[in-house]
């Protein structure tokens, strides 16, 4: 029961929303009938399995379990039936006839037990796939309700996204969600464009600069020519590569799911030869029945079902407790397989947040660090953009006292200026706020008429001081950080580094990923090239592609597979979700990650510890072993206890404890990934590639 998209209506390209956004649409789980007939058949089971242990009359553990088979068995065996009608036995047809075999003979419980797991099983896989197409219906709230076109004489008419062509001219007020992608033609603003490109900060937009649907404008208004139509925006392309890929995802099938066929085949001809041979040789009726239904027994695959299923499920609660949410036990299976990495940069390599790294007064200004950081942070104090809050933190982390600031102004694409004391101070972009202080050459020193040496002019110290500074944002930029100059009374009096910083355990988590995959990881970001390649030599990643929209990022991904590679990719925004869904296995980071990320991601790291992907691709990997020996312990146990059933006379008991021995023995096998110690050595020791 693969986990794919079931969602397959068309694409909504424009209609319209009410306002304010209605809350994300998510499936309940018990709105799902195969979690409702799941939690019955496990009610019914843990109600009756007490009243059998402690003697209660027949007829009511019985009546319990009854209902259990009927609650839980029902779905599995008209799927089988259907599938049976299709000329294929599947192995859930087979567990309905071996838990009423069991019945039969007596073993109720036995039955019973493999009806629950069956039905939690399948109502695990029927969640994941509606959660998943919950995630896509809830991408659709990015894009605008509205969006107000400009008419030839001027005027102004709202429309919707749908109702925009190419060539239209719309005006994008501050605040708003940009209604299709375009071109600026005038105005000037920042525009947050994290969903699209997974930059972590505004981009300054001018005219000529292309903006896509559902960013957010900042304080500035733009009009913008549509360049695409409403279902050829990049936002509409997002969610057709996520139901594309996650349709088209086939999950690598346990090993039970691949052999059924021959097992189930196997398991009814040798069934019904045992029962007819000794009839057809004069055996009573009773003994070749009672032969028979004790090879039913110790045939059925209880013991392969558990071998599979404890080890993953324990891994993933292990897992679980250590802050790694783990959708399903195909998903764990998956984790163990993958040969190569591909990580996003902004909220899964670094923080996602600014942070100041350089304060480099300019000499000859008089200014210490903590004299033109406290400068800076008083005039950027009132504002909310994020380099403003950046260059706040950095203050109160340096505990300089901020004095309260004076006529504040900010201006889009430019940055704020403030009257901060006796001074009027600006910070903002370089390529502003420096015009015009550097552009001339400050000329050679004046004298007097006796040959003394006259002070610069103002102009002139003005000049150098725009040459430094534009010489030190080089620099910085270089360097691949953001640069913010500070200007003091029209002269330029230092500059600011900011930059994403790099999470602390992301040089360790690229060592081990490299370790256990036999190939370093792969960074694909939306971000620009410097900034990138600062990060990933800090981090110790040497394939770095930059400035990727969502679907250069599948593109890069898939070049991989086509290579023969098995994925995995880490991100955390709705610019990754499509790499997600089509990589061999997904990773999303929880805390700060997008809706969609969350969703369409195999597995979640709840708690941001980017240490946690290693440890549980490790711990994958020991739960497929284990799986191999459990495999082997009741391929052994099914195979010694089948000869001696069929070669000699096996008493129904002894058939029986054999069977349930080993069911046990390959359950508490698999139980051992509960402990602590499993994830410790996970994320310690267990770095040799598959």
């Amino acid at each position: 029961m693969p986990s794919v998209l079931t969602d397959r209506r068309p694409l909504p390209t424009g209609a319209a929303r009410a306002e304010p956004a209605a809350p994300r649409r998510r499936t309940r789980v018990l709105a799902l009938p195969e979690a409702r007939w799941a939690a019955a058949a496990t009610v019914l089971f843990l109600l009756a399995l007490p009243l059998q242990l402690t003697g209660a009359p027949g007829w009511a553990w019985g009546a319990a379990y009854a209902l259990a088979y009927a609650a839980g068995g029902w779905e599995p065996a008209w799927a089988g039936l259907r599938a049976l009608a299709g000329r294929t036995l599947d192995v859930d047809l087979l567990m309905i006839v071996a838990a009423l075999g069991a019945a039969a003979v007596g073993q109720v419980m036995d039955g019973a037990l493999l009806i629950v797991i069956f039905a939690t099983s399948g109502a695990l896989e029927a969640l994941a796939t509606a959660r998943t197409a919950d995630s896509v219906r809830g991408l659709l709230d990015l894009a605008p309700v509205t969006a107000t076109r400009l008419r030839a004489d001027g005027t102004e008419e709202t429309v919707t996204p749908a109702d925009l062509t190419v060539g239209d001219t719309v005006l994008v007020r501050p605040g708003e969600r940009i209604g299709a992608d375009g071109r600026v033609l005038d105005g000037t603003s920042e525009v947050d464009q994290a969903t699209i490109s997974g930059e972590p900060l505004p981009v300054a937009k001018e005219p000529g600069d292309e903006v896509f649907a559902g960013t957010l404008n900042g304080t500035g208004a733009l009009r913008v020519r549509v360049g695409r139509d409403a279902a050829d925006s990049v936002i509409a392309r997002i969610v057709r590569m996520v139901r594309e890929a996650s349709g088209t995802k086939a999950p690598t099938q346990l090993f039970i799911e691949k052999v059924e066929q021959r097992y189930s085949l196997g398991m009814v001809a040798a069934t019904l030869a045992v029962f007819a041979v000794p009839l057809a040789f004069g055996a009573a009726l009773t003994g070749s029945l009672l032969r028979a239904m004790t090879f039913m027994i110790v045939a059925s695959p209880c013991a392969v079902v558990l071998a599979t299923m404890p080890p993953l499920l324990s891994a993933i609660a292990n897992a679980g407790r250590h802050g790694v949410l783990v959708k399903s036990a195909v998903v764990m299976e998956r984790l163990g397989q993958v040969d190569a990495v591909a990580l996003d940069k902004t909220g899964t390599l670094t923080e996602g947040t600014p942070r100041v790294t350089d304060v480099v007064p300019l000499p000859g200004t008089g200014l210490g660090e903590r004299e033109l950081l406290t400068l800076a942070a008083a005039a950027e104090h009132p504002s909310e953009h994020p380099l403003a809050r950046a260059v706040v933190e950095a203050a109160r982390a340096r505990d300089l006292a901020v004095p309260t600031a004076r006529g504040f102004r900010s201006t889009p694409g430019v940055g704020v200026t403030a009257t901060v004391g006796e001074h009027v101070v600006a910070v903002g972009t370089p390529a502003r706020l420096l015009n015009g202080t550097s552009g001339a050459p400050a000329g050679p020193a004046r004298t007097d008429r006796h040959g003394a040496s006259v002070a610069a002019s103002p102009v002139t110290t003005r000049e150098a001081a725009g040459r430094a500074a534009a010489s030190l944002v080089a620099r910085l930029e270089a360097g691949g950080r953001t640069a913010v100059p500070v200007v003091v009374d029209g002269v330029p009096a230092g500059v600011l580094g900011i930059a994403d910083r790099l999470r602390p355990d992301a040089a360790v988590t690229v060592a081990a990923l490299a370790a256990l995959t036999g190939t370093r990881p792969t960074l694909l970001t939306g971000d620009n090239a410097r900034a990138a390649a600062r990060l990933a030599g800090e981090a110790g990643i040497q394939d770095v592609r930059a400035g990727l929209l969502p679907e250069d990022k599948v593109a890069a991904v898939r070049e991989r597979q086509d290579a023969g590679r098995r994925v995995l990719v880490v991100g955390d925004g709705v610019n990754d979700a499509p790499a997600l869904a089509a990589a061999h296995t997904g990773v999303a980071m929880g805390r700060a990650g997008s809706d969609l990320a969350l969703e369409t991601a195999d597995a979640v790291i709840v708690r941001d510890e980017l240490a946690a992907v290693p440890a549980v691709v490790a711990l994958s990997r020991r739960a497929r072993r284990l799986v191999v020996q459990n495999l082997v312990i009741a391929a052994a146990f099914i195979s010694g206890l089948v000869v001696w059933d069929l070669a000699g006379t096996l008493p129904l008991p002894l058939g029986v404890l054999g069977h349930e021995g080993s069911t046990v023995l390959v359950g508490l096998n698999g139980l051992r990934l509960l402990r602590e110690r499993a994830w410790r050595r996970a994320a310690r020791t267990d770095t040799a590639p598959a």
